[in-house]
């Protein structure tokens, strides 16, 4: 009997260690939010690509809408800003900015070179370096 109960008291104890650990009410481990990356100001945005080694020069900006469900290719493209820590996910079906950029201190094979940024309520949200002959090659920015 004594072997059952400390079974009994064994399991009941990582039971609740396991409740507490994973807990959404702060008092467990979660994972770690997307930090956010300031792009309200032209500098701002320049600054992201700068910190991470990529020459810029703006060429244009639109509005556009993150879609609700993400088709293959969107899918693609938001797995490489979860690679990042950039939030795409969390702005699904919400209008943002794409600011283009073209990257001035990279050419592999004579290739120019764009990067993107995607930007939401100020906050970058997506980016992505690619070449310019429709993204032969494309790369995280990070």
């Amino acid at each position: 009997m004594k072997k059952r109960t400390m079974l009994i008291l064994s399991g009941t104890a990582a039971l609740l260690a396991g409740i507490i650990f994973f807990s959404p009410d702060g008092k467990g481990e979660r994972p770690p939010e997307s930090p956010s990356v300031a792009a309200a100001t032209v500098s701002d945005r320049i600054d992201y690509f700068a910190s991470h080694g990529w020459e810029v020069e703006e060429i244009c900006g639109k509005f556009v809408t993150i879609p609700t469900e993400f088709s293959p290719l969107y899918e693609d493209y938001a797995l490489i800003q979860d690679k990042q820590g950039l939030p795409l996910r969390e702005y699904a079906g919400r209008d943002a900015q794409l600011y283009v950029y073209e990257v001035k201190n990279y050419s592999p094979d004579s290739k120019k070179m764009l990067a993107e940024l995607l930007v939401c309520d100020d906050t970058a949200i997506a980016s992505l370096v690619y070449s310019e002959d429709g993204g032969s090659l494309k790369m995280a920015v990070s």
